[in-house]
């Protein structure tokens, strides 16, 4: 099955190269960058201004190949991949919550760049903290590691 999705727009960030990106937007609260909507789909930023944090859903254009296993950059035991956020993935997809600046006609300001500067966005929900926290959600293998001293930027790896 072939499925095609068409961005919606594009994310400008100051990050050109894999190496150095801060590997979630958590760890990329003090990097700003900009989402510019293409004209057709402008008017969904309708209403964005009165949210303060979205997932961005984006396609990993830079990455062509994928491994089942991985060892994660926060750890150094290999991992099934779908159990990892490792940015090389069968499909190509991304996802980050970000904090919102602020909207401007088709563009969003935000804060957590993850991300590749021209990176394509597919889609953007809304987070909402009722409906997307889970505080009894398990993380496995992260939580044997979540108080070390751990990696927050990208290496070679990916």
């Amino acid at each position: 099955m072939q499925i095609t999705i068409k961005p919606i727009g594009v994310i400008e960030t100051n990050f050109e190269e894999k190496s150095g990106v801060p590997i979630q937007s958590v760890f990329g609260k003090e990097h700003e960058g900009v989402i510019t909507i293409f004209p057709e789909y402008a008017d969904g930023l309708n209403d964005l201004s009165a949210i303060s944090h979205i997932y961005l859903i984006y396609h990993f254009n830079r990455h062509h190949d994928y491994s089942m296993m991985v060892t994660p950059y926060m750890d150094d035991t290999p991992r099934g991949l779908f159990a990892t956020r490792a940015p090389k993935r069968p499909s190509g997809i991304g996802m980050s919550v970000v904090e919102i600046i602020r909207v401007e006609k088709n563009k969003i300001f935000f804060k957590g760049v993850d991300m590749l500067n021209n990176t394509p966005l597919l889609d953007i929900k809304p987070y909402v903290p009722e409906i997307d926290c889970f505080p009894m959600a398990k993380s496995g293998w992260y939580e044997n590691i979540k108080n070390k001293n751990k990696n927050k930027v990208s290496d070679d790896r990916f």
